[in-house]
């Protein structure tokens, strides 16, 4: 979806616009649409141009802008402007208390075009003196952008969710609590996350507090207070914890898990019933009567909607869902029969077959795939094709002598620049699971890497696609595809796009995921497992997945071992008969 290229552009334009002391209403224009556009639950592609004129904020000027980006891939305008305005001063702007006229004069008089420059500089105490700056103008500086960098540095969920575990098991432990949750994005189980919020209900909140500061995670103390503090931990990530009345608990709960946007559509349903919700519980207007709170579906009740799960609280179609009913049963990780793309000693994982038969043990599962590297993934040890045969004779041997597991043969095979496979089809046929992925040439034009997946797709031997877009947070950008091809190709020929778990990837992303669910696409919730630990990582694919909306039946690996080997015919028989 383009939603958030054009959110970012118009943020852009607007925050250039204001450097250059630009009409105010006209930045305020570009700011709203952004904000729009950027909350808009179908993707702006989609929508017919006339169409884009009914967005608010979205004007014949603005529609048009949008148009030519998705027609081009740029906006003329923009490229102008950011050839007018260094990067950096747009960053500058975003530092409390720095308006567009300082950050304009700190370029003018001393050339400071970066916020690393900035911070430099007022450290030394080398901004006295400049128009309107003082001892204490540059001390502010120094706070806003470190309070500038906790807040712009997004981490990926499973760096920050075992910190933030071991936060509430140690205050469960030391701290005189009677409910104790995570609330905000890690609730909702975004894929990156900014802050820790945690949430409590005691009778004593000033000896809570007196534990949670004390914490060995803490670094330091930010701010503490009788009912909320916040702390910096040694890994860089704010923590803010919040005591409430245990019959304020169930409001407040649903209050700071958000989103912003789902408690906005709550909070005007209720004004509509002559209600009124917030931290502290559901009141009546009239009356002042409070009437909910202690429990987090006295909420949903109080608006005769059903309970709607934290990981959909987006407004993204949940609201709608809850007042007609149609809300989906999410999957649950206990759900999950088995893991489909396990990597072992054969190439570059660690464990060797007899490990991942004891691990899948550990956990139930009733089948386990294991798929090692294909040949043209040297750097990985890639197997030849008579390796490959060879592991498949060893795991035939042992399900021979298995009771209650199904060790699957598979391979995780790569496609190759030109689209071909890595293997010919008379090998793939003696296989249980082929996951097919993309290793190499990322930066190919988007109708080339598009081509090579659906190739990929329209093999009858190929199960899943394995991390679809390539990202790894933080670390790489997706790599461009067609996603609508994509996933209209795994439709027809009926391949299941994997989740993978990996917290580093989760890719397919929830977006994305939510479209193939309509599309009537499986989706596989693979770990990606290289190390034992990496097994556990399957409670990710599990929390996006339901960001995706996705029940038990919409998840290949729910499956039991017959249908999912059913499965796998049916793709076979749908190809060749459409061939």
């Amino acid at each position: 979806m383009k939603n958030q290229e054009i959110a970012h552009i118009f943020t852009g334009i607007a925050d250039i616009l204001e450097i250059r002391g630009e009409n105010p209403f006209r930045i305020r224009a570009y700011r709203r649409a952004a904000q729009n556009i950027e909350g808009l639950a179908e993707d702006v592609t989609g929508i017919h141009e006339a169409e884009l004129k009914k967005i608010p904020g979205i004007g014949q000027d603005l529609a048009d802008k949008i148009q030519e980006y998705i027609k081009t891939g740029h906006l003329v305008f923009y490229e102008k402007l950011k050839k007018e305005v260094p990067s950096g001063l747009v960053e500058m702007l975003h530092v409390p208390g720095l308006g567009p006229k300082t950050v304009k004069m700190l370029f003018e008089k001393i050339k400071i075009i970066a916020i690393d420059d900035l911070e430099r500089l007022a450290k030394k105490g080398g901004l006295k003196g400049l128009p309107g700056i003082q001892k204490k103008t540059e001390d502010n500086i120094l706070k806003g952008i470190a309070m500038i960098k906790r807040r712009t540095e997004r981490s990926p969920i499973g760096h920050v969710l075992p910190v933030a575990e071991d936060i509430l098991r140690k205050l469960k432990e030391g701290a005189p609590v009677k409910e104790l949750s995570l609330a905000g994005s890690l609730r909702r189980w975004k894929d990156t996350v900014k802050d820790i919020d945690v949430l409590a209900s005691s009778k004593d909140p000033e000896y809570v507090m007196h534990v949670f500061i004390r914490l060995p995670q803490v670094k330091e103390v930010l701010m503490k207070g009788p009912t909320k503090t916040s702390i910096i931990t040694h890994e860089g990530i704010q923590v803010d914890l919040r005591v409430v009345e245990e019959g304020s608990f169930g409001a407040a709960l649903a209050y700071f898990t958000g989103s912003k946007a789902h408690n906005i559509r709550l909070r005007e349903m209720a004004v509509k019933r002559g209600l009124k919700i917030n931290e502290y519980g559901v009141f009546n207007i009239k009356t002042g009567r409070k009437i909910g709170g202690r429990k987090e579906s006295d909420i949903y009740k109080a608006l005769k909607l059903d309970f709607v799960p934290p990981e959909l609280r987006e407004d993204t179609g949940e609201i709608e869902a809850a007042v007609y009913k149609r809300l989906p049963d999410l999957v649950e990780l206990d759900e999950i029969r088995g893991d489909l793309h396990v990597h072992s000693k054969d190439s570059d994982g660690s464990l060797r077959i007899e490990e991942i038969i004891d691990e899948a043990r550990k956990r139930g599962y009733q089948y386990i795939a294991v798929t090692d590297h294909s040949k043209s993934l040297g750097i990985a040890r890639g197997m030849s094709k008579e390796q490959l045969l060879d592991q498949n004779k060893k795991i035939l041997s042992f399900n021979k002598r298995l009771r209650g597991l199904r060790l699957l043969s598979g391979v995780e095979m790569d496609i190759k620049s030109d689209g071909t496979m890595d293997y010919p089809d008379e090998v793939l046929k003696k296989l249980d699971i082929v996951v097919a992925s993309i290793h190499s040439g990322f930066r190919q034009s988007r109708a080339q890497l598009t081509k090579r997946l659906v190739s990929a797709m329209k093999n009858p031997h190929v199960t899943i696609i394995a991390h679809p877009t390539g990202r790894l947070i933080g670390e790489r950008e997706a790599y461009e595809v067609n996603m609508e091809d994509i996933l209209t190709t795994a439709k027809s020929t009926g391949t299941a796009i994997e989740i993978n778990a990996y917290p580093l990837r989760l890719d397919l992303g929830d977006m994305y995921i939510k479209r193939a669910k309509e599309l009537g696409i499986k989706l596989a919730i693979s770990t990606d497992t290289h190390v034992a630990y990496q097994f556990d990582f399957m409670r990710y694919g599990v929390g996006i997945a339901r960001r995706g909306w996705l029940g038990e039946k919409d998840v290949l690996n729910t499956y039991t071992y017959k249908e999912l080997m059913k499965h796998c015919r049916v793709k076979q028989f749908k190809i060749r008969t459409t061939v």
